[in-house]
């Protein structure tokens, strides 16, 4: 991830650390112990109620050869021809380190993606 999607998902683990904190000096939360940041973030990327409930949704999943191959043409501004098989194609794209996963963070309606 980003510099600006890790941003975005500290704030949503310090809103969700006060909303913690909160409820457990009500004692309603002393028998849950809260995750910690990683715990936190892989409970909204598996548990879509709560993530939907903190306003954050993690979205990743892995590019298509089309998606790969047309994210090379827009980055290098080049024209790599088709021609050739998959495997020809693949190699080409994976020499130059063109990116396998799109990750989608969105927090409070601000969406920022990155590509792996």
């Amino acid at each position: 991830m980003n510099k600006e999607q890790q941003e975005l998902l500290d704030k949503a683990y310090e809103n969700y650390s006060k909303e913690y904190e909160k409820g457990n000096s009500f004692g309603l939360c002393l028998l849950v112990q809260k995750p910690d940041r990683e715990m936190f973030i892989n409970k909204c990327k598996t548990e879509p109620k709560f993530s939907e409930k903190r306003g954050l949704k993690i979205e990743e999943r892995e590019l298509s050869l089309e998606e790969r191959y047309d994210w090379f043409i827009k980055t290098y501004n080049t024209n790599l021809t088709r021609s050739g098989n998959q495997y020809d194609m693949e190699d080409i794209l994976n020499s130059n380190n063109c990116p396998t996963k799109l990750i989608t963070v969105t927090y409070n309606d601000k969406t920022i993606e990155s590509y792996e």
